[in-house]
């Protein structure tokens, strides 16, 4: 709350019940932007880096961000910036160079070795009568003869429970 107490001086009214005056509050401002800047200053002397100007001047702003940024000279950026394009250029196969040749692809000379390795192995199968086929029989299934055993002693309980009278 604003509270008039004179023509010329204007204070403010906190919550906590402290009053204090526009003028005041200017100040204590401009002294917490110079607090800032000389503890980014001594901050960048102890890292080693070049001095900069404070990047936020309000303590608001500065508490937005949580980790300093990094420093990067011109010279730096402009060489970050070249290799970024090239990838890219490289990526989208753009640019004067033609684009390298991807790797884990089998050459011509290879594909046609690999061709002949396999032709030979085949021949061999055949000279030989092929490779031994698998039976007709699915795996898990009855044999006739089980078949006709499961079927007896099926018959053999099912006589012995109806002889019982129970289930």
């Amino acid at each position: 709350m604003i509270k008039i107490t004179d023509c010329h001086t204007w204070q403010l009214r906190l919550s906590s019940g402290m009053d204090i005056s526009v003028k005041d509050l200017q100040e204590a401002i401009s002294i917490r932007q110079q607090i800032d800047s000389l503890q980014q200053r001594l901050s960048s002397i102890l890292r080693g880096a070049p001095q900069r100007e404070a990047a936020f001047t309000t303590p608001e702003r500065q508490s937005a961000r949580t980790t300093p940024r990094r420093y990067f000279s011109p010279a730096t950026r402009a060489k970050l910036a070249a290799a970024a394009t090239a990838r890219w250029a490289k990526k989208r196969h753009t640019g004067g160079a033609a684009p390298s040749k991807q790797k884990g692809q089998r050459t011509p000379a290879g594909r046609r070795r690999l061709s002949l390795l396999m032709k030979a192995r085949w021949a061999a199968r055949r000279k030989t009568g092929g490779a031994q086929k698998a039976s007709t029989q699915k795996k898990g299934s009855l044999t006739p003869a089980g078949r006709r055993r499961l079927s007896e002693l099926m018959k053999a309980r099912w006589a012995a429970r109806r002889k019982s009278g129970g289930k």
